[in-house]
């Protein structure tokens, strides 16, 4: 199972949720073009020169997930990017172990604050609980607002 097969399999849900809550239309305008770059952005992270580190999880030899982070040596903060875990190893921990794996990446690099961002929709429920899980607490809520002229 290749990163990109992770990725696809776990964000096929999340594109449907926004499509769901934006409606076709609007979806198809103000989204879509977004969701459809992410493969770009995966191969952006994984390049070499690509200031990210990726860490993968394994299970029993096979990759099931991976995180993206990176560390700005000036703000001594940690971010937590692109990450998933493939949708038939979900709810077994992997991800909040990635997370804990991340974190502790960014510590040793100096960091003094991590941060990472998600959805608030249902989509990415799993994904709150297990930042959650990893220690993420303090949020500023946000809404992304669409409609159409």
């Amino acid at each position: 199972m290749t990163l990109e097969d992770i990725r696809r399999a776990a964000f096929e849900p999340v594109f449907a949720s926004f499509r769901s809550l934006l409606g076709d239309e609007i979806y198809e305008l103000a989204q879509a073009k977004q969701d459809a770059v992410q493969a770009d952005i995966l191969r952006g992270l994984i390049a070499p020169d690509s200031g990210w580190d990726v860490f993968v999880a394994v299970v029993q030899l096979h990759v099931v997930g991976f995180v993206a982070v990176k560390v700005d040596p000036e703000t001594l903060i940690g971010e937590i990017g692109l990450n998933a875990v493939h949708p038939a190893h979900a709810g077994h921990g992997v991800g909040t172990r990635l997370y804990e794996y991340a974190l502790g990446h960014m510590k040793r690099a100096g960091a003094r604050v991590a941060t990472v961002a998600t959805g608030g929709d249902a989509s990415h429920a799993a994904a709150r609980r297990a930042y959650e899980k990893a220690g993420f607490h303090a949020a500023i809520p946000s809404v992304w607002l669409c409609r159409l002229l």
